[in-house]
């Protein structure tokens, strides 16, 4: 869509990312796709084995469904579609079984009803490759790796920034700025503005290797995660990617020794593993002060920390990307109003004290601490020992490896774009999703088709814009809807499906749908005052 605002003749970009991990590439792509022109910058090379995130959950899945790119990232996992996202507890990979959770994260294929893609155990490394792959293919994206932001300044009508790469020092204008540039965000630090929280909760060390024939060695089930709970060498560990590379990890307190002893202690077997990398990290419990300031903002590790139990952290900045993406596109469209970037802070920032909160909470039972005299014993000694490590890590562990209802259950309920007066809806328990209409969640899924290819889900049939949902045959109509929103020029699509479980899953005859798939408003009649509604959901007031 032809953007409307005038002085994007003056700027060189119309928004200027920092940072091309997933999170500045999901932004990228979320903009691109809506005619925005994009320049992203990324300090390094971007390359390496380390594994970082290795889930990409069902709702950034139905993310990547929605921009077509879904298929190239199943085509990239390593192990296919049907490897069982199995989580086994153990006390060494050569060792005695504890206990397992099975599908853990939702990594089964197939049809379920309460979402349109189920999520995908993936090297990180690997989704970065799809969306980069995309985005090159966007003629209104210019990606450059080995490039540095070096300053910026900001005023009332854009940014301008001071980059520095292979060919030296360029200047570059924007009418927006994204620091999607991670933990130690430089974007951050020239704002000034701090983190809070506590840093520090633990450090711990990430080993890839590799072990030729490692996967035939045990007895333990087909898995994506093996925790080891012994003693002396207590660690969580898998595999990563073809060509026989696994990844272990633990505390540095124990994984001081040499890492192939430590790899041998830990897999209870004589093997000589070749190391490819070995990186340090800390846990985390800290948000940004302030997600904005002025034509700047903050998205994914740049403003939220947390440690990565849940495997919430990737994907909750993707979430990030999403919902920024689509309210800059209707800036620069002139459809959004001066609230629409206000909403980003007050839209994400609960999600994201829910989110650390729960990943701390996981966090707080690791393979150091699940560890009992008799662990590893025989006879009735062992297996009382083993039986009570099962018994907590099933207490303790279900809604890591089971949280729905932190993926998909949270609502937008302080938002200023939501139209609700039912007050309901509140947010999920981790393991209890159930699925609301009530305006400011996550519109509900529906299957309308066989298979779940394109066309199957009730996704498929919303717009890039707004999407009326008329459930039902009779003959009311949205014409004074859909006439406001041409007004505003907001893209709109009306859906009309009448389709009794559709009705039931949205408890109302008529639902508005953002274009985050988020539900704005919801009804019985249609809005006694249109102009009002749009004016609401669109930033005006």
């Amino acid at each position: 869509m032809q953007m409307k605002d005038e002085r994007v003749a003056a700027c060189d970009v119309d928004v200027l990312i920092v940072g091309a991990g997933p999170v500045g590439l999901a932004a990228a792509i979320e903009l691109g796709q809506r005619g925005a022109t994009v320049r992203i910058v990324e300090a390094n090379a971007r390359v390496g084995n380390a594994p970082r995130a290795k889930t990409t959950n069902v709702r950034t899945c139905e993310h990547l469904r929605r921009w077509g790119l879904i298929d190239a990232l199943r085509a990239k996992a390593p192990f296919g579609v049907d490897y069982p996202s199995t989580v086994c507890f153990a006390t060494r990979l050569a060792g005695r079984p504890i206990t397992a959770f099975e599908n853990a994260f939702y990594c089964r294929p197939g049809q379920n009803p309460l979402y349109a893609e189920h999520a995908q155990w993936i090297p990180q490394y690997k989704l970065e490759e799809v969306l980069q792959d995309h985005v090159l293919a966007q003629p209104g994206v210019r990606l450059s790796f080995d490039t540095r932001l070096e300053a910026f300044t900001h005023d009332i009508d854009g940014v301008t920034a001071v980059l520095e790469g292979d060919s030296g020092a360029e200047s570059v204008r924007a009418r927006y700025l994204i620091g999607a540039d991670g933990a130690r965000s430089t974007v951050r630090r020239l704002l000034g503005i701090r983190m809070e929280g506590s840093g520090g909760l633990s450090r711990n060390r990430m080993i890839v290797f590799r072990q030729p024939g490692l996967e035939t060695m045990h007895g333990l089930p087909r898995a994506v995660m093996y925790w080891l709970v012994n003693a002396d060498s207590p660690a969580v560990m898998g595999p990563l990617d073809t060509g026989d590379r696994w990844y272990i990890g633990g505390p540095v307190s124990a994984l001081t020794e040499d890492p192939v002893r430590f790899i041998r202690g830990a897999t209870g077997l004589d093997i000589s593993p070749e190391i490819l990398s070995v990186d340090d990290w800390e846990a985390h419990q800290l948000l940004a002060e302030r997600y904005r300031e002025g034509r700047v903002f903050l998205a994914g590790d740049a403003c939220h920390l947390h440690p990565p139990y849940g495997g919430y952290g990737m994907n909750l900045g993707i979430g990030d990307a999403v919902d920024l993406g689509w309210k800059l596109a209707a800036t620069l469209q002139g459809w959004g109003g001066d609230g629409l970037l206000d909403s980003y802070e007050r839209e994400r920032r609960p999600v994201h004290r829910r989110v650390v909160d729960e990943a701390v909470l996981n966090h707080a039972t690791r393979t150091n601490n699940l560890c009992v005299p008799d662990i590893e014993a025989d006879g009735p000694a062992g297996d009382a020992a083993r039986e009570a490590v099962a018994a907590q890590v099933c207490t303790a562990k279900a809604r890591e490896f089971d949280s729905l209802g932190v993926v998909l259950g949270y609502r937008y309920a302080e938002s200023p774009l939501i139209e609700d007066g039912t007050g309901d809806g509140a947010d999920c328990h981790p393991g209890d999703f159930v699925p609301s209409a009530a305006p400011g969640c996550r519109a509900p899924h529906a299957w309308l088709a066989e298979g779940t290819g394109s066309g199957a889900s009730l996704y498929d049939m919303f717009g890039g814009g707004f999407t009326l949902l008329v459930l039902d045959d009779s003959a009311d109509t949205a014409a004074a809807l859909e006439a406001a929103a041409a007004r505003h020029g907001c893209p709109f699509t009306i859906v009309r499906l009448d389709n009794p479980h559709v009705r039931a899953l949205y408890g109302a005859r008529y639902a508005l749908i953002r274009p985050d798939q988020h539900v704005a408003w919801r009804a019985d009649a249609p809005p006694p005052d249109p102009e009002a509604l749009l004016r609401r959901v669109t930033g005006h007031g």
